[in-house]
């Protein structure tokens, strides 16, 4: 990313710890929404910095959101992003989304796959409108998983 201020770089383990901090954070709001900590909450971060792709958003030198994708075969899958709630509403999940879209491609995959809550209706609105349509739905926990997808 080329915005001034603003740095993109691949998290390394010693991130761990910096990468729950600002998930659980994000997160948070959604806890009274399905009375659950979500899954990026309770995440082993330690084992996710070395099994997937992480890439951390800095803006002037402050940690302010995180993308976490997992290549498979066919798609990249975006299993957690997440924005500090200080960072919010200021366009850097777009930006981390479009940067998963390169990524997806630059790996020569077709298509970028994620899942989110169904009760997160506002993820949803938001993926819908970068593009993403929802592919199926499935019980889990108590609720509802929406699997989404955009071919590139």
């Amino acid at each position: 990313m080329t915005e001034r201020g603003v740095e993109l770089r691949r998290a390394t383990a010693a991130d761990a710890p910096s990468i729950r901090e600002l998930t659980r954070a994000a997160y948070a709001k959604w806890v009274p929404v399905i009375g659950r900590e979500p899954k990026p909450m309770v995440a082993d971060y330690h084992d996710a910095v070395i099994n997937h792709l992480i890439d951390l958003l800095y803006v002037d030198g402050n940690l302010a959101a995180l993308i976490e994708t997992i290549p498979a075969t066919n798609h990249l899958l975006v299993e957690n992003i997440a924005v500090s709630p200080a960072y919010q509403g200021y366009g850097y999940g777009r930006k981390l989304m479009d940067h998963a879209e390169k990524l997806s491609a630059s790996l020569g995959l077709p298509e970028t796959r994620l899942y989110t809550n169904k009760l997160f209706a506002e993820n949803v609105r938001f993926y819908r409108k970068l593009g993403y349509r929802v592919d199926r739905e499935e019980a889990f926990k108590g609720g509802v998983v929406v699997h989404m997808s955009k071919r590139l």
